[in-house]
């Protein structure tokens, strides 16, 4: 069959994490790492693959917050809020000790496009909603202690939907002193997985420093990619072999 469960478009039975990326080089640095890569661009539907015997189910969701949760409303829908979503992919370095080749993962998330402060609402939180959203704790554990050849920290997300350059950047770290990084997509997903009770983590590679143009980012996006993806790799193995062995 063209579509059988260990690569293809999404088939019955859930997987044991779904991982979204929004950029095809993101999707890709990830898939490098499976048994079964796709053998057709990764995008829409998720995709099976299988890493380190763990069945995970890839998405190319495109980029920005409504491309990011239509990707994690359709992996909901199909898996339900019990599979875990991790997103993965390249961002910028927003704070002073958040260094080009870093990996972030976010143990909080924020809106960087949100301002209800005319309501009380503290800069950068939806109403209604909480100031941060926290990612899964234990993900965020998983992720840290991947065992890989660059740092691995955990700092503060932030989104928007405008690339952070540098007087944006500099705007930014005025007004949210601990956001460590800053990327398109994670506070999105993570405000998704909030509502549904879905656990989530976001693993970022750092692709430039919010640099006044975007040769920085073109010129690192491959490698920030390939780390974030190796992080997840560790991730997603630590957890399938938790889940593996048995209770003591």
């Amino acid at each position: 069959m063209e579509n059988d469960a260990a690569a293809g478009p999404a088939a019955p039975g859930a997987p044991s994490v779904v991982v979204i990326a929004a950029m095809a080089e993101e999707a890709a640095a990830f898939a490098a790492f499976a048994t079964d890569p796709p053998v057709e661009p990764v995008g829409g539907a998720p995709w099976f693959v299988t890493v380190d015997g763990a069945r995970v189910a890839l998405v190319r969701s495109g980029i920005g917050f409504t491309n990011a949760t239509i990707a994690a409303a359709r992996c909901f829908h199909l898996f339900g809020s019990t599979v875990p979503m991790i997103s993965i992919g390249s961002a910028g370095g927003l704070a002073t000790d958040v260094e080009l080749g870093d990996v972030v993962v976010g143990r909080h998330y924020v809106n960087l496009n949100a301002d209800a402060t005319v309501f009380g609402y503290r800069l950068g939180q939806v109403p209604g909603m909480p100031e941060r959203y926290a990612a899964d704790t234990h993900l965020v554990d998983h992720a840290l202690d991947a065992v890989v050849p660059f740092r691995v920290r955990e700092h503060v997300i932030g989104s928007s939907e405008v690339f952070v350059a540098d007087q944006r950047a500099q705007a930014l770290r005025a007004v949210f002193p601990d956001v460590g990084a800053v990327d398109m997509e994670s506070a999105a997903i993570a405000q998704f997985a909030h509502v549904h009770d879905v656990p989530f983590v976001s693993v970022r590679g750092i692709s430039d420093l919010c640099a006044p143009t975007g040769e920085q980012f073109r010129l690192h996006l491959d490698d920030a990619s390939d780390r974030a993806a190796r992080v997840a790799v560790g991730l997603v193995t630590a957890r399938h072999r938790a889940l593996a062995s048995p209770a003591s």
